[in-house]
């Protein structure tokens, strides 16, 4: 979609309807910022939501939902004060403005509103369509159905097949009191798959998935074979696994969705908010060394199409990418306005938030290790013994220490660079700095997540990206049996 179009959409679908115009968002910040305020925004939401459930070729549930909403928020230093309406109109907006005012409570003269301007868009990184637009409930479920017979006839042995299609478009328009007006329009689609598969007494799951931001038609037939394939294998192979070994061992990650592991345990450390309270590990460090030399980690948020990917934050901030680690060397954090401002530091385009009910937080998008200089067979073929992931499943991670525990939903016993056999119950246990020290080997084999991947931070979840070559662990923990 042009940029002309994207704001011909967002302002029919938010503010056409309620005779929103520039001189109205003006009247309404300056109801913020005539008392002391130094900042103040609008962020104006509309959202609509479907997903499909299907388990056993049976429709289990289902759900479409629209929501739409206006967040004040007033920043005065480091704090701030946000109120928020579900409704559009002007004067449910302008209440919404002296809550704000008098929850921040603040004295002086204040700055008054600029009138806002929309300037130059940033080129989009989608097409700004409903990605169900023209696809019938039908359909979707008979899209759903194809992909569980497909599992089904890949594997007897499948004793439960769940497939899950969603589907989100929504349009924001941000409006600041230094004169900045944005406005993005975002689809977002995801198809997952997830199997059990029995023998005897045994039951193991296998899953997989995709999406990012484009329409629902992407979902072809060789999507539906690879999703089936990839979770009916994944299914297999741990029917077939031994228990993992325990102890400090080496371990070779493998590309792409391995990458999550970079972001709980190092990304979230490189978050303006916790480096500006002196609270995470890499608090202070910049030019220092902090990981291996060889290891460089970038965030961006301007890769098309990708689930993480916005064409502007929340904050009305262009998105970019943001080299943090360079070769080794702690060069930068993630940041919105608020946490770049009391850094002296400029925003990175980091500014996410959930919904207009939130404040916006310094938060990843697409974060990853670029390539190194070998090839996935020699760094494989390095390890004498030891584990090969492929696959994660969940996580924890503490940001002040950096230490994480990992479970391997997919993982590999290796010995002199040849894999034996498939293990499970396998954990990796250690500390973000402390393994980006450790890794020896990146490999060139670069690559994203399939485009599933959520983030949580204060009880605010948005979509993110994680991705990574093939990488070599020389040291780390590994639990699982002794």
């Amino acid at each position: 979609m042009e940029r002309e179009n994207l704001w011909l959409v967002a302002r029919e679908r938010l503010w056409q309807p309620w005779g929103w115009d520039e001189k109205q968002a003006e009247r309404v910040l300056n109801r913020v910022v005539g008392g002391g305020v130094e900042e103040a925004d609008l962020f104006f939401q509309y959202r609509q939501a479907e997903s499909w459930f299907l388990e056993e070729g049976i429709v289990k549930s289902g759900s479409f939902s629209i929501d739409a909403g206006v967040g004040v928020r007033a920043i005065h230093g480091e704090k701030q004060a946000l109120a928020y309406t579900d409704a559009l109109e002007v004067e449910a907006v302008e209440q919404a403005a002296t809550t704000v005012r008098a929850v921040a409570k603040i004295g002086g003269a204040g700055r008054s509103a600029v009138t806002p301007r929309l300037g130059r868009l940033p080129a989009p990184l989608y097409e700004g369509r409903d990605p169900s637009a023209g696809v019938g409930a039908e359909e979707k479920v008979a899209l759903l159905q194809r992909l569980q017979e497909m599992a089904v006839r890949l594997e007897p042995r499948l004793d439960q097949v769940m497939a899950q299609l969603s589907s989100v478009w929504e349009a924001v328009i941000v409006v600041r009191s230094d004169g900045a007006l944005a406005v993005d329009v975002r689809p977002l689609v995801r198809l997952s798959l997830t199997v059990i598969a029995v023998e005897g007494a045994r039951r193991e799951v296998g899953s997989a998935g995709m999406g990012g931001r484009y329409a629902l038609e992407r979902f072809d037939e060789r999507a539906l074979t690879y999703l089936a394939e990839r979770a009916v294998r994944q299914a297999q192979v741990n029917l077939e696994a031994r228990p993992a070994p325990a102890g400090v061992m080496s371990v070779v990650l493998g590309p792409g969705w391995p990458g999550v592991l970079l972001h709980e345990a190092v990304g979230h450390g490189l978050e303006g908010d916790f480096n500006r309270k002196g609270v995470s590990a890499y608090s202070g460090r910049i030019g220092e060394t902090v990981a291996a030399q060889g290891v460089t980690v970038v965030d961006d948020g301007t890769l098309a199409e990708r689930r993480g990917s916005l064409t502007v934050d929340d904050e009305g901030t262009p998105t970019q990418e943001t080299v943090l680690i360079e070769n080794g060397v702690l060069v930068g954090y993630l940041q919105d306005r608020l946490n770049a401002r009391l850094m002296g530091m400029r925003p990175t385009g980091n500014g996410r938030r959930e919904s207009y009910a939130h404040l916006p937080l310094p938060r990843m998008t697409n974060t990853f290790l670029r390539s190194g200089p070998y090839t996935p067979e020699e760094v494989l073929g390095s390890l004498k013994q030891g584990i090969y992931a492929v696959q994660f499943g969940g996580g924890q991670v503490d940001i002040t220490s950096g230490k994480f525990v990992f479970e391997m939903s997919e993982a590999y016993w290796v010995e002199e660079g040849r894999i034996l056999y498939p293990v499970k119950g396998a954990t990796l246990i250690g500390d973000g700095p402390e393994v980006m020290r450790q890794v020896t080997m990146v490999a060139n084999d670069w690559a994203l997540d399939p485009g599933v991947g959520t983030c949580g931070k204060d009880g605010q979840v948005v979509p993110v990206g994680v991705g990574q070559p093939t990488v070599r662990i020389e040291r780390i923990t590994v639990g699982g049996r002794v």
